[in-house]
């Protein structure tokens, strides 16, 4: 048996998967955000140790032979927060996470500070990722940076207390702006350039590659009767084409969780910096993926369903499974800024094109589709980079809802394909990484594809009222810049 813990921004999910690879139960809990000043985001690292540790007790309850027999464990986790340790090990103050944007005045100066960033990196600098994090702890807080002795990202730190050891996987590092991405190895020019060295970094391993060993004491709390190996695992992107099969240059998968991610497998370091595509490792050795990111995806939908005091099913009921015509209400989604391709953390979500005659039923679709539009801009992006995408399996939160994945069909302008166990991916792929280090299977014997429960084809009226829709969408962003 193996197990999969998956520490994403809104809650932590665990997985327990057998032999033939089926998901047998899955427990979760959930985590709270903190915003204490605008474009702020934070976590206690602590609730996400609490969380996982939480749901693993589920699951050994629920299944205490299945967990007797868990002999393999694999971490995914939100990639870029940044969990700042002291000396002894404890947490510094709160992570700052992957949607925090108050760092952009530091990615400016990083970027002059370090002209071969984006041949090192393979990125921009962006405020969602680790560095230009501690350079604004470093201005803002300088008797936290002073006390930092190591810097972790969330699933680093959950490790560490699961085992005793400080090991990060080459994908979730990717997203640090630490990483030479192309040898897989700590950069001293980068780390230099935010004040600091190897010593502040954690060791590095492939995901699939055993990192530590389960503590004896939790192998006992939960029943487990063997030495139980913990993988490197993988940042929550990279993990979750693990889950899907993913692992082949040219698999693409596009993701509407919190966040949005339009991914594709590349068998080299494929760096796109100047369209705001991130170039990472992948999660198994001689591979890396790029990806583009949205930074509130289903966000939107659940910020709508917020305001307006009723649950996103409700929301969606009305309008069916398929939408006949666009919305007359667009909506652009960047409540959170946004990173491909504008690389603009002072971004800001808007309805346009409100009239008296507007309801809900209007509005709602506008956020589906402006989703939709945004995973299109990523598509192009990633299209200027490389090979095209020419088609999707669809992950997520988001994948739950049939008209979404028949808007996104219809956007995009290609084939959308709903898999078995798409809303778990991400734990599902750390499983799978728990397996691989703990028994040196192939990748191929073990990462195989989901079956796919639906395809959504694009139609071709549709597809075509879209395209005059996603023209005057594309529009939106540089009139309102304009004007801000």
């Amino acid at each position: 048996m193996y197990l999969g813990m998956d520490i994403g921004t809104s809650g932590v999910k665990a997985v327990l998967v057998n032999e033939a690879g089926a998901v047998i139960a899955t427990a979760a809990r959930e985590l709270a955000l903190s915003h204490p000043a605008p474009l702020w985001s934070e976590q206690d690292p602590d609730a996400w140790v609490d969380g996982a540790i939480g749901a693993v007790d589920d699951l050994a309850a629920a299944h205490p032979r299945e967990a007797a027999a868990v002999c393999g464990i694999g971490l995914s986790g939100q990639m870029h927060g940044a969990t700042l340790l002291d000396a002894a090990g404890r947490p510094l103050r709160p992570a700052i996470l992957w949607n925090d944007g108050r760092s952009h005045a530091e990615c400016a100066e990083l970027e002059r500070q370090c002209p071969a960033l984006h041949a090192i990196a393979g990125n921009l600098a962006m405020p969602g990722f680790t560095a230009p994090k501690l350079l604004w702890v470093a201005r803002h807080e300088p008797e936290t940076f002073r006390k930092l002795a190591k810097v972790l990202l969330p699933k680093a730190y959950v490790r560490y207390r699961l085992t005793g050891e400080i090991v990060e996987d080459m994908s979730d590092a990717a997203g640090t702006l630490w990483l030479d991405v192309g040898r897989r190895r700590w950069s001293e020019e980068l780390l230099q350039a935010t004040g600091l060295d190897i010593s502040h970094m954690p060791r590095l391993v492939e995901g699939s590659q055993a990192s530590a060993m389960l503590s004896p004491e939790l192998a006992q709390r939960w029943g487990m009767t063997q030495s139980v190996v913990v993988a490197g695992g993988a940042g929550d992107c990279a993990a979750s084409a693990i889950g899907l099969g993913a692992i082949a240059p040219g698999d693409a998968f596009l993701s509407l969780g919190t966040s949005g991610v339009l991914f594709r497998v590349t068998d080299r370091f494929a760096p796109a910096a100047a369209s705001a595509v991130h170039a990472f490792c992948h999660a198994l050795p001689g591979r890396w993926h790029q990806m583009g990111v949205m930074l509130a995806a289903a966000a939107s939908l659940a910020w709508l369903s917020d305001v307006m005091a009723t649950p996103a099913p409700a929301l969606l009921a009305p309008l069916g499974d398929v939408a006949d015509r666009p919305s007359p209400v667009k909506f652009l989604p960047y409540l959170d800024g946004e990173r491909t391709p504008h690389n603009d953390a002072a971004a800001s979500g808007t309805f346009v094109g409100l009239r008296s005659a507007s309801g809900r039923n209007e509005m709602v679709q506008a956020v589906l589709e402006g989703v939709a539009f945004a995973a299109r801009d990523n598509l192009n992006a990633l299209g200027s980079a490389s090979s095209n995408i020419t088609e999707v399996d669809f992950v997520g939160g988001g994948s739950r809802s049939a008209l979404w994945a028949q808007i996104c069909a219809d956007v995009l302008g290609i084939p959308v394909h709903r898999v078995e166990e798409g809303e778990v991916g991400a734990a599902l792929g750390a499983a799978r990484l728990g397996r691989l280090a703990a028994t040196g299977e192939e990748p191929l014997d073990v990462c195989t594809r989901p079956r796919r429960l639906s395809t959504f084809m694009p139609r071709p009226s549709a597809v075509a009222a879209y395209d005059d829709a996603y023209h005057q969408w594309r529009k939106l962003y540089p009139a309102l810049k304009e004007c801000t």
